[in-house]
This record gives structure tokens, sequence and C-alpha cells, in this order.
């Protein structure tokens, strides 16, 4: 089956939180990126089946725009990425995240 990743940069932690809180609860994803972004930016990555991918980033999306304060930056996803992609960004599953591989 097909897999996508999805990504979402908002500004403020609280924001990330909810968007990555949301989306593990939304749809069958695994939460494999978080990291800081310059200037108070956040980004997370999400993987999973590309339908499911949509869907979470759908509900990622509105929730981080629902918390006070919070701005979604940009986002993006990539239907089946190539395994150059993959292996090149830090968006592969790893040891910490494989566990949770829905």
């Amino acid at each position: 089956m097909p897999e996508a990743v999805g990504v979402i940069q908002t500004l403020g932690f609280p924001s990330i939180l909810a968007a990555a809180d949301t989306m593990v609860k939304a749809a069958r994803v695994t939460l494999v990126y978080f990291d800081k972004a310059e200037k108070g930016d956040f980004v997370i990555a999400i993987r999973g089946p590309v339908s499911e991918v949509k869907r979470a980033m759908k509900e990622g999306i509105r929730e981080a725009g629902n918390v006070f304060g919070g701005v979604v930056q940009t986002h993006y996803i990539v239907p089946n990425p190539p395994p150059n992609v993959v292996d090149v960004l830090p968006i592969e599953y790893t040891e910490t995240s494989l566990p949770y591989r829905s």
C-alpha cells in the first residue's frame, strides 16, 4: 500500500503539540519527525497510508489553527515519496517511532 509523508510547520509549540495529538488520534499515522525551526517555528512529519495522511493533515491543520495564537506557517503532503527522498530527509521510521507505526 502506498504511503505518504505529511509535514506541518507552526508558529509556537502549543499549536504543533495540538496538531500532532490530533493527527495520531484522527488516523492511522505515525509521527516520525519533530524539530524546532527558526524564529519559534516547529515542524512535525507523519507517515502512513495516503488516505490516512490526508485525513490526519486536515484535522491537524484545523486543530493547530484553533490553539490561541496558533499559526500554521506551511504544510505539505508527498504521496508515495521515492526512496531517495525517504533515505535523505529525516522522514524514515526510526527505532523510536517504529513501535508506534500504524
